[in-house]
């Protein structure tokens, strides 16, 4: 495609557009019953929990053959599978309704600001609560074949050894990174970006360790289940820091910066 001097081409998509884009799937999310935001997040910790089975699946069966340290690279990959789902099933964890609600937010209507809150505390507790469930039946005796447990357990051990304050530093980039996401994914029209994009972000979430609250509570759980020496204090502990480093990223670092250049955008558009 042929783009003129300080043109820019007209498949790609501008931030103005993708505000908009964002702005109407926000208002349409706020505006929906309670029944529907639980179905939609339980389904989410179904493919969270998919994507942790795969983790280990994969790195369990690979290690004999890499290494310890290309098998986490292949688990993360694997991981990644369960962000692709969350894509193209429309399923929603918690850290996806910082941008697109907020930027769907009437501040004048107190139906808007009731939706932001019902989206924000049933989302989160529907992603864990769907996500143990698949857990609690995955980790039955005999399930999943022998020696599935090293990977997971592993994960879980290395999320515990960490400090307070690494955990919540690495919390704030996960809630950074997924609400980047969001904005990246609701700017793509093909389906196919869309996945790539989400997988990508899936696979560096687990490839880093980062402690998005969702995934690291399923995580931690998953490995408490197959013997991870990990305190029920360590886990409710961790919930309470993830929560608010994804929040301090995932709107602090992204979300506001985000919506300011898409409104510039838009602004300077309508003048022109």
């Amino acid at each position: 495609m042929s783009v003129g001097p300080g043109e820019a081409p007209t498949d790609v998509p501008q931030p103005e557009d993708i505000y908009r884009r964002t702005k109407e799937e926000g208002g349409r999310r706020l505006e929906r019953p309670a029944l529907e935001v639980l179905s939609t997040a339980v389904a989410a910790g179904f493919d969270i929990a998919g994507g942790l089975t795969a983790l280990a699946l994969v790195g369990s069966q690979i290690e004999p053959w890499v290494g310890r340290s290309a098998q986490h690279v292949f688990a993360s990959i694997g991981f990644g599978s369960s962000f692709a789902f969350l894509v193209a099933g429309r399923g929603e964890l918690f850290t996806e309704n910082f941008l697109v609600p907020i930027a769907g937010l009437d501040h004048r209507s107190r139906g808007s600001w009731l939706g932001l809150l019902r989206l924000w505390t049933i989302s989160p507790i529907a992603n864990i609560l769907g996500g143990a469930l698949v857990v609690v039946i995955l980790t039955v005796h005999g399930v999943l074949p022998h020696g599935t447990a090293r990977t997971i357990v592993s994960a879980a051990d290395t999320v515990h050894a960490n400090g307070y304050v690494a955990l919540f530093f690495s919390a704030v980039f996960a809630g950074a990174l997924m609400t980047a996401m969001t904005w990246f994914v609701e700017g793509q029209r093909s389906m196919l970006v869309r996945i790539v994009i989400a997988w990508t972000v899936g696979t560096m979430i687990a490839l880093g360790y980062f402690d998005h609250v969702i995934v690291e509570t399923l995580e931690l759980a998953y490995g408490m289940r197959f013997g991870a020496p990990v305190p029920v204090s360590f886990l409710v502990a961790n919930v309470g820091i993830a929560f608010a480093g994804n929040i301090a990223g995932g709107i602090g670092l992204v979300t506001l910066n985000r919506l300011t250049q898409g409104r510039q955008g838009e602004r300077k558009r309508s003048s022109a």
